[in-house]
């Protein structure tokens, strides 16, 4: 993989400053099999090898680096920090995906994504109120890849991306949910196969196939008094994560705590506005001068639903998760 050598000089240059006790790998797909953070032996390297076709565009890459690190350090202890492990134990009814259950067996089914970083806002509600962290919580990873979990006790109940990270909500440059009939049309209409169709999906949808021009929501949003189709773009976002709230709360049965995080979550003062806009139903108010402050907590007084703009960290949730797996606590 191109970034290995930089990746090694960067590696060597801080490691000769003290001693490099273990390398934690974010690993986007566990499949079936692994949930939990795993040291990598044989046996396991080989699983993610297998794992290939559940994320092909993923995994190769970060095989690849396992294995060139390994090169480098063969005695150093390596790490596998699942993104799919927050959901690995999501309730039958969101787990399934309604097709034959040979395909169901075979480990088709709603994994869920963002694990990483949704482990570290449930521990941050926790640091922040410990007497209210487990009340019904919808966590909102927003960025260029993005979904959102519906959370009760600290247990993801479900969540918007599915099988793939292609799923959900309207992404960067991903549809999100979509016909799969549409995707067949396009499929036979151009005589796509499989790996040229997920390229249309995956690369040239969501907001920048809306708007023709960038998937970029900081882009979008300078261009979109001038271009209708930026305009429409982020219009179309804002509104496919609002559907989603009130999606996730229905399988909640209720909302008390609504977190926005992730690059455009974190930043993004007026899509946060435009998202929340028409949840006042819910309780969701937020107040116009913290939201725009981006305070961490931006929703009105008279609010029912408390809403946070909680900065995510998805390296130390490796970071923490490595040094428990060394230590023996998992």
């Amino acid at each position: 993989m191109s970034c290995l050598p930089r990746v090694l000089d960067w590696a060597e240059l801080h490691a000769s400053r003290q001693p490099l006790a273990a390398i934690g790998h974010r690993i986007v797909h566990g499949g079936p099999r692994y949930g939990e953070a795993r040291r990598i032996d044989a046996a396991v390297r080989d699983a993610l090898e297998e794992l290939t076709a559940f994320a092909p565009n993923h995994l190769p890459d970060e095989i690849a680096l396992i294995d060139g690190l390994a090169r480098w350090r063969p005695d150093t202890p390596q790490v596998a920090c699942f993104d799919t492990g927050f959901h690995s134990d999501l309730p039958p009814v969101a787990r399934r995906l309604p097709i034959p259950a040979a395909y169901d067996t075979q480990g088709v089914r709603r994994y869920g994504f963002h694990g990483l970083s949704f482990a570290f806002l449930v521990n941050e509600l926790r640091r922040i109120d410990p007497s209210g962290w487990t009340r019904p919580s919808i966590l909102a990873h927003l960025g260029s890849g993005s979904s959102l979990a519906a959370v009760r006790n600290g247990r993801s109940m479900d969540t918007t991306m599915g099988f793939t990270p292609l799923s959900g909500v309207i992404m960067g440059t991903r549809t999100g949910d979509l016909d799969p009939g549409a995707a067949t049309y396009i499929a036979r209409r151009d005589h796509l196969t499989p790996d040229q169709l997920e390229t249309v999906l995956s690369h040239q949808s969501g907001m920048l196939g809306i708007s023709g021009s960038s998937g970029d929501m900081r882009a979008l949003l300078a261009r979109e008094a001038a271009d209708p189709a930026c305009a429409l773009a982020v219009d179309m976002y804002a509104y496919s994560v609002r559907k989603a709230i009130g999606a996730l709360t229905a399988a909640l049965g209720g909302l008390e705590v609504l977190v926005f995080s992730g690059g455009i979550g974190e930043h993004a003062a007026v899509v946060r506005s435009r998202v929340c806009d028409g949840l006042e139903y819910l309780g969701v108010r937020l107040d116009p001068d913290r939201n725009a402050a981006g305070a961490p907590v931006i929703s009105a007084s008279a609010g029912g639903v408390v809403v946070r703009v909680i900065p995510t960290d998805e390296e130390l949730t490796i970071a923490r998760d490595v040094y428990r797996l060394l230590r023996g606590d998992v």
